[in-house]
């Protein structure tokens, strides 16, 4: 009854009972998976983005699956249309009480812009989140932090939409609003905060390096390279490549330290979106700015966004937050980098225009409704 394969593999093994339910489990297997792959599609499949000459390596590939897979969050995503005025309504910093921001509004599209802010910022806690419990007569009053903040942060939105087009619209007109990065939470994922040293007696190159953290991308490379590179104008470069050089290392030229932070900002740039070195450096002359892609000029623009945004907007307003939204090591204000709005994308929210109805956050001045 059974196979003469069989019966002659127990003739000439004996005593190796396994050999054929192995093969058989194999075989078994490999046309399970086959028949998986062609029903389904291979789960490993990838596409690339060439970004140089063919044959030069410079290309981001990505898996399909990821690729192909919508960002969750743009599904939450709120909109509306804005309502176009006739002329002559009142305005809202003649309705309500200490409007010190989108005051030139209209009433309905005053309205419209705060229930949208509450979509994107507190969907759970409401208007009550920046207003408090008390009844409306109230709301034109400052006694919570969080109207103190978004009000700020109204403003630099428009400051990002009015003076920083290079790097927000690049690709295309997409702009950004408060959820850009706030998607749906109280405090955007993927702000960060000062860490290096932990504390005085840990100061040092050693407290910088070799300490795997969520800032150095859980690597040994340097952890204060955003508290370096994002708060301030630092030059962003390498130590040179000849072995021996003139001039004083870390004056004259770059360090091996500051080499390492420079590597350190470039693993985050990549890690924010999802991308590898070749999205901006060109592997034949990694070191040569005449030979960068166009990619470089818009990273180039969104690091001197974010420096901006982190002096001007976020670092002053640490006397504004209670002490439980401060940094957990020195007390300081939340800020900002490229994955607070990337999240792992290269564009956020996969390019998705999240201005097109909101005119108002676009310009400090009297929007133009079209």
């Amino acid at each position: 009854m059974l196979p003469k394969w069989f019966n002659k593999w127990n003739q000439d093994n004996p005593t190796n009972v396994f050999g054929p339910a192995i093969l058989i489990g194999v075989v078994g297997g490999a046309v399970f998976a086959a028949a998986i792959v062609v029903t389904w599609g291979n789960p490993a499949q990838t596409a690339s983005l060439q970004t140089g000459p063919r044959g030069t390596g410079m290309s981001v590939p990505e898996f399909n699956m990821d690729r192909l897979d919508a960002d969750p969050t743009i599904e939450a995503y709120y909109t509306e249309e804005p309502y176009i005025p006739e002329g002559g309504e009142d305005l809202a910093k003649d309705i309500y009480e200490n409007v010190q921001v989108l005051g030139d509004l209209t009433e309905d599209n005053f309205n419209r812009v705060m229930n949208a802010m509450t979509q994107w910022v507190s969907p759970e806690q409401g208007c009550a989140y920046c207003h408090g419990d008390g009844d409306p007569e109230t709301y034109g009053e400052d006694a919570l932090y969080t109207k103190v903040v978004s009000r700020r942060m109204i403003q630099m939105t428009q400051n990002i939409n009015e003076n920083w087009g290079g790097h927000v619209n690049a690709v295309g007109e997409v702009g950004v609003n408060c959820y850009s990065c706030h998607r749906g939470e109280n405090v955007p994922s993927e702000i960060w905060f000062n860490i290096s040293p932990v504390n005085e007696a840990a100061g040092g190159w050693a407290s910088v390096q070799n300490r795997a953290t969520s800032v150095s991308q859980s690597t040994s490379l340097p952890s204060n390279a955003l508290e370096v590179y994002l708060t301030d104008y630092e030059p962003v470069n390498v130590h040179a490549l000849e072995s021996r050089e003139e001039g004083v290392p870390g004056i004259d030229n770059a360090s091996i330290q500051k080499t390492e932070m420079t590597y350190s900002l470039m693993n985050y740039f990549s890690n924010s979106l999802g991308v590898n070195c070749v999205f901006c450096h060109n592997s034949r002359a990694f070191y040569d700015p005449e030979q960068i892609t166009p990619q470089w000029a818009t990273a180039l623009l969104g690091r001197q966004m974010v420096i901006e945004l982190n002096q001007e907007y976020l670092i002053p307003l640490e006397a504004e937050y209670p002490e439980d939204r401060l940094g957990p090591i020195y007390g300081d204000a939340p800020k900002a980098a490229c994955k607070t709005c990337h999240k792992g994308y290269q564009r956020p929210l996969q390019g998705m225009n999240v201005i097109a109805d909101w005119p108002e956050l676009a310009t400090s001045e009297a929007p133009v409704y079209e």
